[in-house]
């Protein structure tokens, strides 16, 4: 797989898993109060306060996620974050019939994604990323090159003095 590839689909990743989390964070972060409450209702000690701590992590994690942003901090609390609230929010096992099915297939989704973001936490998030733009690390674009041919390389300059050359600011 080429390099151009290779970030194109990690790029790709970050953008549909923080897709699966942002509409709900920003609707949550509108309502905090009636997601409070929804926590309460499990039982959840401190619900207003697990509520804004929820909604500010499934409002900015995201964004870090698209940004590329700390990427093992980010994958791995939004690892822990997506499985804790799936196994406080979808209980299947208090359920029967249809609503007990509905709830292990959210609950299993829901897990799915979290190991989405721990695969993110190791792999990183590619080089079209704000980390590998800090860091120096982002892939240049080349244009393309009219009439098929390689662009030309020009040969290294020589330089005398005997003194090595300071390192010119970026």
């Amino acid at each position: 797989m080429t390099d151009r590839a290779r970030n194109g689909a990690f790029l790709a990743a970050r953008l549909l898993m923080a897709a699966a989390l942002l509409p709900t964070g920003i609707a949550r972060a509108l309502n905090v109060s009636g997601f409070a409450v929804t926590l309460a209702g499990t039982g959840l000690p401190m619900p207003n306060a697990v509520a804004t701590v929820a909604v500010i992590v499934q409002v900015f994690g995201p964004l870090a996620l698209i940004l590329g942003v700390m990427p093992r901090i980010t994958g791995l609390a939004m690892a822990g974050f997506v499985a804790v609230f799936a196994a406080l929010l979808h209980p299947f096992w208090v359920f029967s019939g249809s609503a007990a099915v509905t709830e292990r297939a959210f609950l299993m989704s829901d897990l799915g994604l979290a190991g989405a973001f721990l695969i993110y936490a190791m792999a990183g998030p590619g080089a079209w990323s704000w980390q590998s733009w800090r860091a120096g690390e982002a892939a240049p674009v080349r244009p393309r090159s009219s009439g098929g041919k390689a662009p030309s390389k020009k040969a290294p300059v020589k330089r005398s003095g005997g003194r090595a050359p300071l390192r010119e600011a970026a």
